[in-house]
């Protein structure tokens, strides 16, 4: 009697699952959900030029030299374009204070001003401009731990930023 229990409840999981599965699978694609697949640039190569923001470039050299049939060069002679970060701008300011007057809450800004061009000077991104903004509550007695917060909240900014660059990359397309 057992055995056909666990049997039937068995069989009563699996059809939840199913259920369920064939009613979430629609919805996500209706939404617009879906999965990652592989990313085609109209441009074969790649020279950053980030002398005003090294570790934006960094970021952004590290995502594209693992993409497919990309090649990131160094020399831009050698790049059929060339994305370029004209202006980065980092801002830090009060949101809120304590009833003493310290500051409570911070917010991070980073606005970041770009543009893709080939070696003609031809515009494959009109300059462009990204800013990311993140919120943060301060403590006076935990000062240690909220710098940390502030750095990593910094790298977050820094690593959106190059996420939305790739999405402006993807949409490029050769002057005409």
């Amino acid at each position: 009697m057992s055995s056909f229990n666990m049997s039937r409840r068995q069989t009563l999981r699996f059809i939840s699952r199913v259920t369920i599965a064939s009613l979430i699978v629609p919805w996500m694609t209706a939404c617009g959900f879906r999965l990652r697949g592989q990313v085609n640039y109209n441009f074969s190569s790649i020279h950053i030029n980030g002398t005003r923001v090294p570790a934006l470039a960094n970021e952004m050299k590290n995502i594209l030299s693992n993409v497919n049939d990309l090649r990131v060069v160094e020399n831009s002679r050698d790049a059929e374009v060339i994305l370029e970060f004209t202006d980065v701008v980092d801002d830090k300011e009060v949101l809120s204070l304590t009833s003493g007057g310290r500051a409570r809450e911070y917010s991070l800004t980073q606005s970041v001003s770009f543009r893709l061009y080939d070696k003609t000077g031809e515009d494959w991104i009109p300059p462009d401009t990204i800013m990311i903004e993140r919120t943060f509550l301060y403590d006076d007695s935990e000062r240690l731990a909220r710098e940390i917060q502030e750095q990593e909240i910094s790298r977050e900014i820094q690593r959106d930023t190059a996420q939305q660059i790739m999405r402006y990359l993807q949409r490029a397309r050769r002057p005409q």
